[in-house]
């Protein structure tokens, strides 16, 4: 079996016990048992991994509790993050969890435990709070705590028997492609909401390889609209480590998706003090302002959702708004994204972005905030992109793509609405489809009906307007018709239904002639 096969297998089986499991729960309610039954799973064996240091000898998960001294959780929490006695990892808790009848306030006090263990170390923001989504106690699991602890059970036992191989080769990618994968169908299946905190990862690695384009380094990799990190980890895929020197940051509203990040990020390996996911509202409270700029900024940042605004008089006076001198209108907060990106962005680096496309076209204060972008030569690339690539909407979106270090005066325009695949209920961007992108991207040459650079003062003279459909010409895929061989071929078939009519009357008349003679 191949390692593609036996990827789809192991997907196959995290997939059914996700949904044999969960019973009359809804799919989107049960995801965060799976998820983080998964992530006990890969924390235990993590740390087990830690503790052993490759000495076959030592079989942490059969030793005793008390052995455990001070100096060595010490030692572990600071290297690791936190600390799992051996009678608390996952494969101990597995084992007995369809006779245990305290499974459920067993797995709370030890996950309590868990977090706990960080309290007064620099990793306790990291892990604080990682399992409040895992309630044991919910009344979704079952109202009665024989029905929790079946359902409990019922997890534990699928995820034990998930294949995922030795720790030490190939477990780590298993484990967050795993993740990945059980993410991105819950998305899926989730409709509006699923699309608000996943990004597909063909789009993802679109988006990544544009804000890293062209930088052999940078100093940490910035979304301000982090989800569960997807966009984040695209570049951890296709960029060497040391490329990414400080590692992942992001902010996060949605508490439930702030700690599927977190755990995201432990699942692809990335230790606690490589990655600072932020729990907030990044538009009003927004993180990090001591730890600007960024060297690489990823985004897919909500489509027009309702802010305060100019109800607000003070975020006029916002570091990331004065400079354009107006606010986002209340009821499409596209652009303060957009602003807040820009300001948190250093100048070598590359910000890439998801937008809706009215923002590009429409007047007000978003036709003053283009201006300033213009004018001060922010704006690299805008790329129209093809409908139905991302969960939740059809729409085609745009990626506008910013940096501060742009030499030449023209805003490059990329019409990539034709480059997709279609596939089950959406669209996806191939790796050709990306290479390609990536290639016009890089060369910023004109290409007809796909690319076109166009000056600022153009830009300016038409309400700078950004729209790519307003500079590259779309392919007309109608059939060319030739006229004059039309007329041609009109003007023989008219010959042919004149004769034919004459043939017919002739036919006509030698029959009346022949009743009348009888």
């Amino acid at each position: 079996m191949t390692s593609l096969q036996q990827r789809a297998e192991l997907h196959r089986q995290i997939w059914t016990i996700a949904n044999d499991v969960r019973g009359a729960v809804d799919g989107w309610d049960f995801k965060q048992y799976v998820l983080g039954a998964l992530f006990y799973r890969f924390i235990s064996e993590n740390f087990s991994h830690y503790i052993e240091g490759g000495d076959e000898s030592i079989n942490y998960a059969k030793l005793d509790d008390s052995v455990i001294t001070d100096d060595i959780k010490d030692d572990a929490i600071r290297t690791k993050g936190y600390f799992i006695y051996p009678s608390q990892l996952f494969c101990n808790i597995a084992a007995k969890a369809n006779t245990n009848d305290c499974l459920n306030a067993d797995l709370n006090s030890i996950f309590t435990a868990i977090e706990s263990s960080a309290v007064g170390y620099p990793s306790e923001p990291d892990i604080k709070g990682l399992f409040t989504d895992f309630d044991t106690t919910s009344n979704r699991l079952g109202s009665t705590v024989k029905d929790k602890n079946s359902r409990l059970a019922a997890v534990l036992k699928g995820v034990e028997g998930l294949k995922l191989g030795d720790f030490d080769a190939h477990q780590i990618d298993l484990f967050g492609d795993a993740y990945e994968f059980l993410i991105s169908n819950y998305a899926a299946n989730a409709g509006k909401s699923g699309g608000e905190f996943f990004t597909p990862q063909h789009v993802s690695k679109l988006i990544a390889q544009l804000a890293m384009h062209g930088q052999t380094e940078v100093n940490k990799i910035y979304d301000p609209a982090a989800g569960s990190g997807s966009l984040l980890l695209q570049a951890k895929k296709h960029f060497d480590n040391h490329i990414i020197q400080d590692g992942f940051w992001g902010q996060e509203i949605n508490h439930t998706t702030f700690n599927l990040a977190r755990m995201n990020m432990f699942l692809h390996n990335i230790n606690y003090d490589k990655f600072n996911i932020a729990l907030g509202d990044t538009l009003l409270n927004p993180e990090f302002k001591d730890d600007k700029p960024f060297d690489a900024i990823v985004s897919n940042p909500p489509y027009s959702i309702k802010w305060i605004g100019s109800d607000d008089p003070t975020l006029i006076n916002d570091d990331r708004f004065a400079p354009a001198g107006v606010l986002a209108p209340k009821s499409k907060a596209d652009f303060a994204f957009v602003l807040h990106a820009l300001n948190y962005l250093s100048a070598k680096g590359r910000a890439a972005i998801v937008c809706f496309p009215g923002i590009f076209y429409r007047s007000g204060a978003e036709q003053k905030i283009r201006q300033y972008l213009v004018d001060n030569n922010y704006v690299e690339t805008v790329i129209s992109l093809a409908p139905n690539l991302f969960f939740g909407t059809t729409i085609a979106v745009n990626i506008l793509v910013l940096s501060k270090h742009k030499t030449e005066t023209s805003v490059q325009f990329i019409d990539a609405s034709g480059l997709f695949k279609k596939e089950t209920n959406n669209n996806i961007l191939t790796d050709t489809h990306i290479e390609q992108i990536m290639q016009i991207f890089d060369s910023k040459d004109d290409v007809e009906y796909l690319a076109k650079s166009v000056p600022m003062d153009i830009i300016a003279t038409n309400s700078y307007n950004l729209s790519v459909s307003s500079y590259v010409e779309a392919k007309d895929n109608r059939e060319v018709i030739d006229i004059t061989a039309l007329n041609a071929e009109l003007k023989t078939t008219v010959c042919k239904i004149d004769q034919l009519r004459t043939d017919i009357d002739a036919i006509v008349a030698e029959i009346e002639g022949r009743e009348v003679q009888a």
